[in-house]
């Protein structure tokens, strides 16, 4: 009997080290928590798989769990003081410093747009809530924190034009003054998907004449275009910890639509349509790089199918949206960078 207990335990914790050990560079910091919080993601999306399987709830309704476990309710402090409002409908959280050098002085703005595939993420969570606050304080400016709604519930473009709701709402000039915000001193940043929403959104206002503009992006890893999901990039991380492909490529999809068939040909990169090849130069990175920083990667363009879109999908829905700058910013030309606000990229 002791020796079959022996068995067990030593059977458990070989596979337990076999689930939680990842092949992680040594320059990594904390390997180990990397390690143990990956596992953790991984049994969620397995639970959340069963869960789609079985017609329980959907893949990202499971997932979500990530989102509600680090949720908070922010509050003031001495330092920040924290208000929920609502900007044309939309919720957003507004943190604003509580002590002023002078009552006449202007203060810096930053709207800041959260993470998490268009699908997960809150304006409430712990992280968020920290970054805005340490914002705050070390800048003395006002951030504006929106809380867009989110897909699979609300597909593209809802997430996008809550942002951009909230945007124009907050850069109206009674709307700036009554906060003491610099018209001349706005940021936008985000991180991820909000590093999508970020980059988009500073487009439209750039078009738009007499517009109060932006003076900043900041774009924390931003996810930039829909239309090559096999760049260097994706090959690099495609077991990355936490983010995969495959979860990439299904946060994509389901911004798009619930329609499983778009997550199949964009694993495979075949979602690509006539309409959509057009824009596949912008997305060339081989074209963009020197040869030698090409290294080990060959382009191969994405495979471009008559009746993909249409069939699989429809053409006025998913296969036009994910065309559109203002889901894939980066499917425009050079003249229309040139004009954006400087921008910081961390990648």
């Amino acid at each position: 009997m002791r020796l079959g207990s022996i068995i067990l335990t030593v059977a458990l914790c070989s596979f337990s080290a076999y689930y939680i050990y990842e092949p992680i560079p040594e320059e990594i910091e904390e390997r180990w928590k990397l390690m143990l919080t990956n596992s953790f993601f991984r049994s969620l999306s397995h639970l959340a798989d069963l869960s789609e399987l079985l017609g329980l709830k959907d893949y990202m309704g499971v997932m979500y769990f990530i989102t509600l476990a680090e949720k908070v309710v922010p509050v003031s402090d001495e330092h920040v003081k924290v208000t929920e409002e609502k900007f044309d409908g939309v919720e957003v959280l507004l943190y604003q410093p509580k002590h002023r050098s002078g009552d006449a002085e202007l203060r810096r703005a930053v709207i800041y747009l959260h993470g998490g595939g268009w699908c997960l993420g809150s304006s409430r969570m712990s992280p968020y809530d920290l970054l805005a606050r340490n914002t705050v304080t070390e800048l003395g400016a006002v951030v504006l924190s929106v809380e867009y709604r989110l897909a699979p519930a609300h597909h593209f473009p809802v997430p996008y034009e809550d942002v951009y709701r909230v945007v124009k709402h907050f850069l109206q000039k009674g709307v700036l003054a009554q906060y003491s915000v610099d018209p001349g001193r706005i940021a936008v940043a985000g991180d991820s998907a909000g590093g999508n929403l970020a980059a988009a959104v500073s487009q439209q206002l750039q078009k738009e004449p007499g517009q109060i503009q932006f003076k900043a992006q900041a774009l924390i890893y931003p996810v930039l275009q829909a239309l090559d999901l096999n760049t260097p990039s994706y090959q690099q991380n495609q077991d990355m910890p936490i983010l995969p492909r495959t979860l990439m490529v299904r946060f994509w999809s389901e911004y798009f639509t619930s329609n499983k068939a778009l997550f199949r040909a964009m694993m495979a990169n075949t979602h690509n349509n006539p309409e959509s090849s057009s824009l596949l130069k912008f997305v060339n990175w081989s074209a963009f790089l020197p040869e030698t920083y090409h290294r080990k990667y060959n382009y191969s363009a994405p495979a471009v199918l008559q009746g993909v879109g249409g069939e699989a999908v429809g053409m006025d829905g998913p296969s036009r949206s994910f065309a559109d700058p203002r889901a894939s910013p980066l499917l425009v030309p050079d003249t229309a960078l040139r004009s954006l606000p400087k921008a910081y990229i961390l990648t």
